[in-house]
């Protein structure tokens, strides 16, 4: 079974390439971790909006 990569988590996560994999001394468990406790900026987007009763911003692709 494979592992999961973390420049893959960065990406689904939306974050510019290096974000978190790109930080000297982290290990694979470290970039894991900070990953799994971010937050996916798109996301926060949207429930800011939503909190704040303003239309939200149009998606970019």
């Amino acid at each position: 079974m494979g592992r999961l990569n973390p420049p893959l988590v960065e990406w689904l996560m939306g974050l510019p390439a290096g974000h978190v994999t790109d930080v000297p001394g982290l290990s694979r468990t470290a970039q894991l971790k900070a990953l799994g406790n971010g937050v996916v900026p798109q996301q926060a987007t949207a429930a800011l909006h939503a909190l704040l009763g303003a239309d939200p911003l149009p998606m970019t692709a």
